[in-house]
């Protein structure tokens, strides 16, 4: 779901501005809709979690105060595809080769 920059300081309880300063830092990815940032709301869940100070704020203030357990695992890393095991076959689809053990 993608939320303002004025949604995000109100749900997450942070000020405009902390938010400002994490999109100039490259902490948190942003869309540009219009001219306006456009957030992801799991995204900023996950950078407030990265900061102890940020989530004391949204237990306290956000709307971590209303949600006992908020169940959005961490985001790894995506592993790159090896390009080995995609077979294209006579038709000229693309599938995955399954014999082939990925990594």
């Amino acid at each position: 779901m993608k939320i303002s920059i004025s949604e995000a300081s109100k749900l997450f309880g942070l000020s405009t501005k902390t938010i400002r300063l994490a999109i100039k830092n490259k902490e948190l990815p942003y869309l540009l809709v219009r001219d306006r940032y456009r957030l992801e709301f799991t995204d900023v869940l996950l950078w407030t979690r990265k900061s102890v100070r940020k989530n004391n704020i949204f237990q306290r203030q956000g709307l971590g105060q209303y949600a006992t357990d908020w169940q959005i695992p961490i985001k790894e890393q995506s592993k790159p595809v090896d390009k080995k095991i995609i077979q294209k076959d006579d038709s000229g689809n693309f599938y995955i080769d399954k014999k082939r053990p990925t990594q």
